[in-house]
Formats: C-alpha cells, structure tokens, sequence
C-alpha cells in the first residue's frame, strides 16, 4: 500500500500490519529533502535524514508532549542530538538517550560535564530498499518515557 500525505504533511499509514514489520514511509530522495511525520499503528513518529542517515524516533519529546520534528540537529559530546524546541531537552539520535549538563560540586571544574539520563526516547529501525524508506517499530515490552506522548489518541485528547 502506497503511504498517503495528509493535509498537514503526515504520512498516514492506514493498512494495519503486524507491529514488527516494516512499513513504508515514501521515496528516499523525498524523505532526504524534509522531515516527515507518520503514524504507524496509531503511533507517531517523526523520520529524518542527517549527515548522510535516517534515523526515526516518536515525535514527541519525553519530557513534556513537544515537537520533535520542530527541533534542531546539534552534536553534543559526539553525538547527534535533537533539541526539543520548548524545553530545549537533548536526545540522542540514534539511542534516544537523555543528555544534561552536570557539575560535582565535590569536584568543581570549569565546564559541566555532558552525562546520560539513560534512554528516555523510543527510537525505531530505518532501513532503505529500492529506493523507499522503510520504518520498523521497536519493541514496545518495556515501556519508556517517550510512550507517554506516542500514541496519537492522548496527542488529540490533549489538543482539544
């Protein structure tokens, strides 16, 4: 089944498929030019191309519901991040982890130090074949902060 865009640029993924399959969001040369929401199973997601990679992540932030797909691309630390636009929360792109800004005040030192709060956003599997861009959902057995926020039923309850 052909993804369709809707009006306000999601991918909506209709046709229900077993939760660990693949699923296709669109083109590759598409996908590489903008970020591009889905929903996947009543889940959404936000899919993005950064240096050369895709990655897909739930679209909103662990801490408090903000967008994602809004965010800018920094690397902290040597990592690709995200930066959530309301509350500025960095996450790894390619884990999910939470990263913060720490200082010991044991062991005073001029600059903090950038420290993990461990995975707090659920990151799920690109893979491209034959030009499209494929998402596969991680294993939802252990529920993460970012699960919160993913579905999109609590996103619209929350709009209204």
């Amino acid at each position: 089944m052909e993804p369709k865009m809707n009006d306000g640029g999601t991918v909506e993924i209709s046709n229900k498929k077993e939760a660990d399959s693949p699923v296709c969001i669109g083109r590759e040369e598409d996908l590489k030019k903008q970020r591009t929401t889905a929903a996947i199973n009543g889940r959404e997601i936000v899919v993005l191309y950064h240096d050369g990679k895709f990655y897909a992540m739930d679209c909103r932030c662990y801490h408090a519901g903000g967008p994602l797909h809004l965010g800018e691309i920094e690397d902290i630390n040597g990592q690709t991040c995200i930066i959530c636009p309301w509350h500025k929360y960095k996450i790894t792109l390619a884990t999910g982890e939470g990263l913060y800004q720490a200082i010991n005040p044991r062991e005073p030192s001029v600059t903090p130090k950038w420290r993990s709060k461990g995975v707090k956003q659920r990151t799920h599997h690109v893979s491209v074949e034959n030009g499209n861009v494929y998402v596969t959902l991680s294993d939802m057995a252990d529920s993460i902060d970012s699960d919160y926020y993913a579905e999109k039923s609590i996103n619209s309850s929350m709009k209204k």
